[in-house]
């Protein structure tokens, strides 16, 4: 993951920004099947962010948001966190990433889908804090392109049996 990150770091994200991308390679499926896709991440060194089950309702967790196109479908599995007490909690250990994480998506497309190169957008929703506060919530766009290719043979359509060229009467 260091290299992709090394191309983020390189274009300098805004000083407010702490949490990054790096760039996700396409991923190519038939229609009709599925593939995962790993989406990392980077939390800027001295932050944390909360994971997606941060063992607070008063917390704001780490969310996913993506939108495929028509006939891609998503879904999205979080790793878990790392319980971590903090001097502004003490007595209380909240669920956080730190340093790189990846999110999970599986991509699936219906077998209707035509032929093509699709991207999915997504919007990661988190809220950063150090080990003194935390910070108003941030969102970083990500996308990622699906390459589609012709639906698999299942093998259960067959052709229909070669027809006797004798005729009868």
């Amino acid at each position: 993951m260091s290299s992709g990150f090394s191309q983020v770091e390189k274009s300098k994200p805004p000083a407010t920004q702490r949490v990054t991308a790096a760039p996700v390679t396409k991923v190519t499926i038939p229609a009709g099947k599925s593939a995962t896709v790993e989406l990392p991440f980077r939390v800027t060194p001295g932050y944390h962010i909360n994971s997606n089950k941060p063992n607070s309702e008063l917390l704001i967790p780490t969310a996913l948001s993506v939108s495929p196109p028509t006939n891609i479908y998503v879904a999205t599995t979080y790793p878990p966190g790392e319980d971590r007490s903090f001097p502004f909690s003490p007595g209380e250990k909240l669920n956080v990433y730190t340093g790189d994480f990846a999110v999970s998506a599986l991509v699936r497309a219906a077998r209707t889908t035509p032929p093509g190169t699709y991207r999915v957008k997504g919007l990661l929703k988190y809220q950063a804090c150090d080990d003194r506060a935390c910070y108003p919530p941030g969102q970083l766009p990500v996308a990622f392109d699906v390459k589609i290719g012709k639906a698999a043979s299942t093998g259960r359509h067959r052709r229909n049996p070669a027809q006797s060229p004798h005729v009868h009467q």
